[in-house]
């Protein structure tokens, strides 16, 4: 199978150097092409309908974002090259999409290369870019899904419907209000970071919790939270002062 890609980047440079890499570091991947702006990169899709772009965040006046927005139903796997952009990163791990800093590592390139080259070999269905542009949009906490990778498929989950998350090794394991279990072979700590903004708590060092699930907090064992689910989940010494606020916060907002 011929995976086709593009590269899309405002500098000549930054294409330049990295279709160097990927010949020599992915010379399975067929070379289908470059754009400069959104409306080139749009248009090169719409010719050459590749299988994996390769997308720069920040271009003059618009961004790799409003691309995929003016794309109808994208058919592509995408992997975001860019400098250091905070918010953005942080929509691109939400939805569980990959991406490579400026200058970009032979490394980190081929392992993002394998991942999506398995994804377009299993004709996977790309909807992490719905949903990251569903994140970029702002609605309401409530209505933003957070994409779960596993072994077998990603699951979307909404951030309402999760309990806790508990550190597993290097995994996360998510509990879900239905009853459901996800393991997600990510740290916790990466979930401590994207999750925070959203009303989740680091209660532990093994324990990330929807402090909207907690039910009641208990003086036993020096702080332990009782949640709706009936879970009693420690609270470390480090991490009291903290969840005392964001339970204060809760109560008067």
């Amino acid at each position: 199978m011929n995976i086709r890609y593009i590269l899309i980047d405002d500098e000549a440079n930054n294409l330049e150097n990295l279709q160097l890499l990927l010949q020599e570091h992915c010379p399975a991947l067929e070379f289908a092409g470059t754009a400069r702006s959104v409306q080139e990169g749009l248009l090169l899709i719409e010719t050459h309908a590749p299988d994996l772009v390769f997308l720069d965040i920040q271009m003059p006046g618009e961004t790799g974002f409003d691309l995929l927005r003016l794309v109808d139903k994208p058919a592509f796997e995408v992997i975001f090259v860019t400098a250091y952009d905070q918010y953005g990163i942080q929509a691109i791990k939400f939805s569980a999409l990959d991406y490579l800093l400026k200058p970009v590592a032979v490394a980190e390139l081929k392992q993002a290369v394998d991942k999506a080259t398995e994804k377009i070999k299993n004709n996977q269905q790309n909807k992490n870019i719905g949903n990251l542009l569903a994140y970029l949009e702002k609605p309401k906490a409530g209505s933003l899904r957070i994409a779960l990778p596993t072994l077998k498929e990603t699951h979307y989950v909404k951030l309402e419907e999760i309990i806790r998350c508990e550190a597993s090794d290097n995994y996360t394991l998510f509990f879900l209000q239905n009853g459901e279990n996800i393991l997600v072979s990510k740290t916790l700590k990466e979930y401590d970071d994207l999750l925070r903004a959203h009303g989740f708590q680091r209660v532990h060092q093994s324990h990330l919790v929807n402090m909207h699930f907690v039910k009641s907090f208990l003086k036993e064992d020096g702080g332990t939270l009782l949640l709706s689910d009936k879970t009693k989940i420690p609270i470390s010494r480090q991490n009291l002062e903290g969840v005392k606020k964001a339970l204060n916060n809760i109560i008067h907002p």
